[in-house]
């Protein structure tokens, strides 16, 4: 299975939108010629544009039979951790958008967020806290030089918070995802998940709770090791 296409349609910017879809089309294309037999996409206008490139170019059931022999991956591979480009503060700053963005919805509710014509859910943003949670814990450096510590990762956080919170409709709840968030990301406490602490409260309402017990139950279907069967039989 390729990845998902998290783009929504930009109905505002023709052009932007065209730029989006021809994105969310090579990147199904190049799925498809590495060998994945399906793929998933974030809103169901994008549904038929990956159809489409599945449809002309696997014109079997699966791609079994595409084994990849080209690609060598060693162990080596799996373990290096040097990854290109430099942290910067702007980066930094649109981590903490994405988790507070994403945070502030799931304070109301609400388990997916659109943030930049993308469409987040839990999963990025447990990348954005992990990043800064990391940095954190090892005091890495800025392009710019800054040293990023606790002092500095809070003093960003409520910064952002407050720049969202002020672009926001009444009643939202970017105070309380600062909150929250603040503890996920010093380099100090790290909970399985970025809900975890949150559902810990008692003032979290039931629906928020839900949703947190629905994650967990399908992350514990999803990581549990089963019976090994044949490839033939999945």
């Amino acid at each position: 299975m390729g990845g998902m296409a998290a783009q929504i349609p930009i109905k505002t910017d023709k052009e932007a939108n065209d730029k989006a879809m021809a994105g969310v089309r090579a990147d199904k294309l190049r799925e498809v010629k590495a060998g994945h037999d399906g793929t998933w996409v974030a809103h169901p206008a994008l549904a038929s544009i990956a159809a489409e490139v599945f449809n002309e170019h696997m014109p079997t059931p699966n791609q079994l039979h595409v084994r990849r022999l080209d690609v060598n991956i060693k162990q080596y591979d799996l373990l290096n951790m040097n990854v290109p480009g430099q942290i910067t503060e702007d980066g930094i700053r649109k981590n903490l958008n994405i988790g507070l963005g994403y945070m502030e919805g799931w304070l109301r509710g609400v388990g997916c967020v659109p943030i930049n014509f993308l469409m987040e859910d839990a999963a990025t943003a447990e990348v954005s806290r992990s990043q800064l949670w990391q940095w954190c814990k090892h005091q890495a450096k800025t392009a710019e030089g800054q040293t990023i510590n606790k002092e500095y990762a809070l003093k960003l956080l409520h910064e952002q918070a407050e720049e969202l919170g002020s672009k926001a409709p009444k009643g939202h709840k970017y105070q309380l995802a600062e909150k929250y968030f603040a503890t996920q990301v010093t380099g100090e406490q790290y909970d399985e998940f970025l809900t975890s602490y949150v559902t810990r409260d008692s003032k979290i309402d039931s629906r928020t709770r839900l949703l947190t017990w629905l994650h967990r139950l399908l992350y514990d279907e999803i990581t549990t090791v089963g019976s090994p069967a044949p490839a033939s039989k999945l």
